[in-house]
C-alpha cells in the first residue's frame, strides 16, 4: 500500500520506478546506518534487525545509539526535549568518530529525534526513515496515541508491575504479527531486568514527545515514510499527514503493528533496499 507524496503516478512499475529514480544516488552506499528506537526502548530491542541491514547494505556500517536514560544509558537522565536528544545524538557520533553524512532509520520518538537532528545538524544526516511517527501540529494528540491505550499507559507508568506484566502489555500495544509472543516477552522482560527504565525516565520520554512540535517544512530531501496500517498505538493517518505535509513518500504495510521491524523486518528491508539501492538479498 503505498501513497506516493510526489512524483510516482500511473502505474505500480511507474510509481516503483519512479520512487528508485528519486532515491538513487543521493547519498554513497558507504554511508552508515545509525538507528533510533522509542520510548524506553534499547538496541537491543532490534533484534537481529541490524546485522540483516548490514547484509542488504554492504560496505556501510549499521550503529544502534541508545538514547539517554535507556538502555546502557539507563543511569542517565532523559534529556528535556527532543531538540536536547537530538543535540546528543550530534555530539555522541562525534565522540564515536562516525563518519557524516549518515543516514537514519528511527521509530516512533526516535523518529521525533532523527527530525530534530537534520534540522538542527543538516550536515549530519544525508537520509531518513521514519517508522510509525506522528508529529505536531500536524495531528491532533488523539491520533497521535489511540485513545484506547491512555489507561493502559498510565498504569504502567504510575502502578506498580511485573517486568513481564509491562513487556506483555507492551507486546500487545506494540505487535501484531508475533509467531512466538511468549519468547519475545522473556526476551524483552530480561532486557528489562538487565536494563531497567526508571518510572522519571519514562514519564519524561513521554512528556517529550507530546511536547515536541516538527517543522513546518520538511527538515530533509532524502525521506521515506513506512507506516502501519494496523498500527494499535498510533493513527496511520499521522503518517499520512505527514506525507501530505512534507511531500514525501509513504508506505503502508497491511498486516503489522506499531513495531514494524519487530513485526516484518523483511518488507522493511526490501522498502529500503528499493529507494537506497541495497546490492545485498533481503536475508
Amino acid at each position: 500500500l503505498a501513497a506516493p507524496g510526489r512524483g510516482a503516478r500511473g502505474t505500480p512499475e511507474a510509481c516503483h520506478a519512479a520512487l528508485v529514480r528519486r532515491f538513487a544516488g543521493v547519498s554513497r552506499a558507504t554511508d552508515p546506518w545509525l538507528l533510533l528506537r522509542g520510548l524506553t526502548r534499547e538496541s537491543r530491542h532490534w533484534g537481529r534487525f541490524p546485522r540483516q541491514l548490514g547484509e542488504v547494505f554492504p560496505g556501510a556500517a549499521v550503529i544502534c545509539l541508545d538514547l539517554p536514560g535507556n538502555g546502557k544509558l539507563n543511569g542517565m537522565e532523559s534529556p528535556p526535549s527532543v531538540e536536547a536528544m537530538a543535540d546528543w545524538c550530534h555530539a555522541e557520533i562525534a565522540r564515536l568518530a562516525i563518519a557524516v553524512p549518515c543516514r537514519v532509520l528511527a521509530m516512533s520518538l526516535g523518529a521525533m529525534v532523527a527530525v530534530a537532528w537534520a534540522q538542527r545538524h543538516p550536515g549530519d544526516v544525508a537520509a531518513a526513515v521514519l517508522i510509525n511517527t506522528s508529529l505536531r501540529p500536524f495531528s491532533p494528540f488523539y491520533r497521535r496515541l489511540r485513545p484506547g491505550n491512555y489507561l493502559r499507559l498510565l498504569r504502567l507508568l504510575i502502578f506498580p508491575a511485573s517486568d513481564r506484566e509491562i513487556e506483555t502489555s507492551i507486546l500487545r500495544m506494540t505487535t501484531r504479527l508475533q509467531p512466538d509472543p511468549a519468547a519475545t516477552i522473556e526476551e524483552w522482560r530480561q532486557w528489562r531486568h538487565e536494563n531497567p527504565v526508571s518510572r522519571h525516565n519514562a514519564l519524561r520520554q513521554l512528556l517529550v514527545a507530546m511536547r515536541y512540535r516538527a517543522p513546518r517544512e520538511r527538515p530533509l530531501e532524502r525521506l521515506l515514510l513506512l507506516a502501519s496500517a494496523r498500527d494499535a498505538l498510533v493513527d496511520g493517518r499521522c503518517s499520512l499527514q505527514l506525507a501530505a505535509q512534507w511531500n514525501a513518500d509513504v508506505i503502508f504495510h497491511p498486516a503489522a503493528g506499531h513495531d514494524l521491524p519487530q513485526d516484518d523486518a523483511a518488507w522493511v528491508l526490501e522498502q529500503m533496499r528499493c529507494r537506497f539501492e541495497g546490492s545485498g538479498a533481503v536475508p
